[in-house]
């Protein structure tokens, strides 16, 4: 669903966040809320998470994420953008 609410949030996460199922913990907590976009390992050891919702849904994944694997994030920068309504479900990038 776009709207003018609709928001992209755009998040790299540190850390020792490769090989801790970060990637699946996203998406299922992602695929509840109806948040499009993906999530991808980097080759620099990071997680990408590229999202779009409305932005309330964005903060409450977000801190869901960050709760869910707390131990393993060391540092993270986000990026708020303009949502483009590219993407149709939340999915795993290899």
């Amino acid at each position: 669903m776009f709207s003018d609410m609709t928001k992209r949030l755009h998040i790299i996460f540190r850390g020792q966040v490769q090989g801790v199922g970060f990637r699946y913990t996203a998406r299922s907590l992602a695929q509840p809320s109806h948040i499009t976009g993906w999530v991808k390992n980097l080759s620099s050891g990071d997680v990408e998470i590229v999202a779009e919702a409305d932005e309330e849904l964005l903060r409450e994944f977000q801190s869901h994420v960050e709760d869910h694997l707390s131990g393993y994030i060391s540092d993270k920068t986000i990026d708020w953008q303009s949502a483009t309504g590219e993407f149709k479900t939340f999915e795993i990038r290899f």
